[in-house]
């Protein structure tokens, strides 16, 4: 096939002519025998030398010493197996002013449909722009491989503002800005919580959204935007970083919803799409560390409240496994229970389980009641085990049961008499002496006394239990009540002995002197009830500090040291049995305990040295006060 024949096969094919002559790069064609047959544009600016002068001859641009290399290049083109093939080399041309160029050519076959030699094409571009494409990509690596150690080292911190700090930090470590900074979004605010190479000061800094950079990104609709100044950066947070000039701000989004922005500030270096890229990249991760870190601080949160109801509660909480044993033990549980949790951990509870939404009600060998409730977790297997002391509340079930039954008692007898004495006068008023009426009358009256000291006594206990005791505080002479209240009581029974024991000269006392008469009664009737063999009875006083002490002994039956407090309660008394011994309803101490509280003062069970019972009352020292009125010397109370 001749050069013509050639140059039509060329020509038929217009739109590789048109890729050609538009091609950036220098492509030059040649025949088999090196002549030029197509020279476009870039090949002109590139060598020098117009289309017209160069096509039909061979180009007079390979330097003599490297005629061997070129002719060794289309040699292996023309011989090579693959007829795709192509060699590519670094070499040097001639430009037409005598100039060596430092270029790289791809040199490869051109072939008809059936595979037969045509011609060459070389394809030239400057091996600068090369150098510069290979520099780009291998800073493209570098900043992938960058990006993710970054990356990898934001996500491997959970703690939320130190994964902000990172992000700042990271900004300036991939885009090479000058300082960096986060801000988050609250409301109509802005505030800065991650900063790097930032004065420490603009940390926790706040502005206004619709003024920021970041509402100007908002409605655009992008991801990232690139701002210069610095004249529009006056009246910005960020215009205290000294030579600030270019600002380029990223969206993070967490969750989907804006969350804040990286403002990456560059006073010295420049910035330019390859930077904003970047942004746009370590934007996006961000928003994935920021939200990692707020879900484990929220599970963090929740776990510290759990725990936190966990060991406050005052219900004993356990949690079972699948086989019923217990996994976590609040430390109310090994309070109520007596069972420390590294006891209680491994092994089943001790007490047994109601059906999952049922109550059970068990008492523990310590005597202690406990309500269980337990619930499933069906999502693990486990179980949630809820109980409480109800100990108080059964006892005061049982006593208030007790109590019914023995008011229904302590008012039936006394009833039961008037009414048969009264019925007795009514039918027989005619058939009995005078000395029978009066006895009957007499009875009445004592039985009706009876009945109305019962009724104080519920009177006073249901007004001390809803807290409507009222008493005056006045000063007035303790030693005066206590010679009243005993005045007469030795000629009351033959087996006991009434001793007053209070030295002269006893300090006047604050409190209500009607209170403490009732009070100091109830004490001397429990000190005969309770002894019943007789002995003594002493009263004493004397002060103490800023206090003055009211003892009443007795020898009697005394009271155990597991009811010394008891005792002080509504509708208990020291053991069941006393009530059926000694009779009343439990009101008592309860009265004598809510009148001395009610003056400020207080009242105790003691073991009396000897056997026997010692009620301790307290009451508060009256202090001499010294009168302002001047027109007298005398001291007044």
């Amino acid at each position: 096939m001749g050069d013509f024949e050639a140059r039509d096969e060329w020509d038929e094919d217009g739109i590789a002519r048109a890729v050609v002559a538009d091609s950036p790069d220098a492509i030059v064609a040649l025949d088999r025998d090196l002549t030029v047959l197509s020279w476009n544009a870039a090949a002109e600016r590139l060598f020098g030398w117009p289309a017209e002068e160069i096509i039909g001859r061979r180009p007079p641009i390979v330097p003599d010493e490297l005629m061997a290399e070129h002719n060794a290049v289309f040699e292996r083109v023309r011989t090579a197996s693959d007829s795709r093939s192509r060699v590519s080399l670094r070499t040097k041309r001639f430009h037409r002013d005598g100039a060596l160029l430092d270029l790289r050519v791809d040199t490869s076959a051109l072939r008809s449909a059936g595979g037969a030699l045509l011609g060459y094409v070389s394809v030239y571009h400057s091996a600068e722009d090369d150098d510069a494409a290979q520099d780009r990509a291998a800073r493209r690596a570098l900043l992938v491989r960058r990006l993710t150690d970054v990356v990898g080292d934001i996500n491997a911190e959970l703690d939320l503002p130190v994964v902000l700090d990172r992000i700042a930090a990271s900004l300036s470590e991939l885009t090479g800005a000058d300082a960096g900074g986060f801000v988050s979004i609250e409301g109509d605010r802005l505030r800065l919580v991650g900063v790097h190479r930032l004065p420490e000061g603009l940390r926790g800094a706040t502005a206004e959204l619709h003024t920021s950079l970041l509402d100007k990104l908002l409605r655009t609709g992008k991801t990232v935007l690139l701002e210069t100044g610095p004249e529009g950066f006056g009246d910005l947070v960020w215009a205290r970083v000294p030579g600030l000039h270019t600002i380029a701000v990223g969206l993070a989004a967490v969750g989907g919803r804006p969350y804040g922005a990286l403002y990456a500030l560059f006073a010295k270096r420049k910035a330019g799409h390859l930077e904003l890229e970047l942004l746009e990249l370590l934007a996006g991760h961000a928003g994935i560390a920021v939200g990692n870190a707020m879900a484990y601080q929220e599970a963090v949160r929740q776990r510290a409240h759990e725990r936190a109801v966990f060991d406050a509660s005052a219900d004993g909480i356990a949690v079972l496994d699948r086989a019923g044993k217990v996994i976590r033990w609040n430390p109310a549980a090994a309070e109520l229970t007596d069972v420390a949790a590294e006891e209680a951990i491994g092994g089943p509870p001790p007490f047994p389980l109601p059906e999952p939404g049922a109550k059970l009600t068990f008492q523990l060998p310590s005597g202690r009641w406990l309500d269980v409730l337990c619930a499933e977790i069906p999502e693990t297997g486990e179980s949630v085990v809820d109980f409480r002391d109800v100990t108080r509340a059964k006892e005061l079930e049982e006593a208030k049961d007790l109590f019914l039954a023995t008011t229904s008692h302590e008012l039936r007898t006394p009833i039961t008499i008037v009414r048969g004495f009264a019925s007795t006068l009514d039918s027989r008023w005619d058939h009995l002496s005078g000395d029978e009426r009066r006895s009957a009358v007499r009875t009445i009256a004592e039985r009706s006394r009876a009945l109305g000291q019962l009724m104080d006594h519920l009177l006073l206990g249901a007004r001390a239990g809803a807290d409507e005791l009222k008493v005056k505080v006045e000063i007035f002479d303790l030693a005066e009540r206590v010679h009243a209240a005993t005045l007469g009581l030795p000629v009351l029974s033959d087996r006991h002995r009434v001793e007053v024991d209070i030295p002269p000269g006893l300090p006047h006392v604050y409190g209500d002197p009607l209170a403490t008469d009732i009070l100091l009664g109830q004490l001397l009737e429990n000190a005969f009830k309770y002894s019943p063999d007789g002995g003594l009875i002493r009263v004493g006083a004397w002060p103490e500090d800023d206090l003055v002490v009211l003892v009443v002994d007795d020898e009697g039956i005394g009271i155990a040291p597991a009811d010394r407090e008891r005792v002080f309660e509504r509708f208990v008394q020291a053991d069941s049995g006393d009530r059926r011994r000694f009779g009343g309803v439990g009101l008592g101490l309860y009265i004598v305990r809510s009148l001395a509280r009610a003056q400020d003062g207080d009242v105790t069970a003691l073991p009396r040295p000897g056997g026997g019972t010692r009620m301790r009352v307290v009451l508060n020292r009256a202090r001499l006060e010294v009168s302002t009125d001047t027109s007298s010397d005398t001291p007044r109370w």
